[in-house]
């Protein structure tokens, strides 16, 4: 699984954004590829062991047990802050939030909202990555830099239609 969801994304990545050789751009994707599905591997083997672990020591499941065979699996296999682990973590938390946002809806800590949010949150979540981006750059997330760099500076100096179908960054020597 792992596989499958990283290959695809360092592929489109690393050759729009990363220089060096096509044997430096592969490599780079089969590593990326391959700590993406150790990590998920692993962290599915730990967190699949623990559970099975408290189960039989309690002899029955809890709804603590996940939790915590969750945390020490992070722990272990996603606590070294690293691009992929960083991107992982990411997309995980912006899935946790929207989940206990909806949660807190669901069990009646938040009222339910007259008209949708996400217009709201959108909103929010936009002007306050592009004021980052603008005042505070170095905050934000390498992957996430080098995107916003290409779109809102990058994009500032165009020589030709090409620009707009492969790369717009040209070098000394283009």
């Amino acid at each position: 699984y792992g596989a499958k969801i990283r290959a695809p994304h360092a592929l489109v990545m690393t050759f729009l954004f990363r220089s060096g050789s096509l044997r430096e751009k592969l490599k780079s994707i089969a590593q990326a590829t391959y700590t993406h599905s150790r990590n998920l591997a692993y962290f599915v083997f730990t967190y699949k062991g623990l559970m099975a672990l408290q189960s039989q020591l309690q002899g029955k499941k809890i709804p603590f047990h996940s939790f915590f065979a969750a945390c020490i699996g992070g722990w272990l296999v996603f606590g070294e802050n690293n691009p992929i682990n960083s991107q992982i973590i990411m997309y995980l938390l912006s899935r946790v939030l929207f989940a206990l946002s909806r949660l807190a809806v669901e069990k009646g800590c938040v009222p339910q909202p007259k008209q949708d949010p996400f217009p709201l949150v959108a909103a929010l979540v936009w002007g306050t990555i592009l004021w980052l981006f603008e005042y505070h750059r170095q905050t934000l997330q390498p992957s996430l830099q080098s995107s916003m760099t290409y779109l809102y500076d990058d994009s500032d100096v165009w020589h030709d239609m090409s620009d707009f179908l492969i790369y717009n960054k040209r070098t000394d020597s283009s």
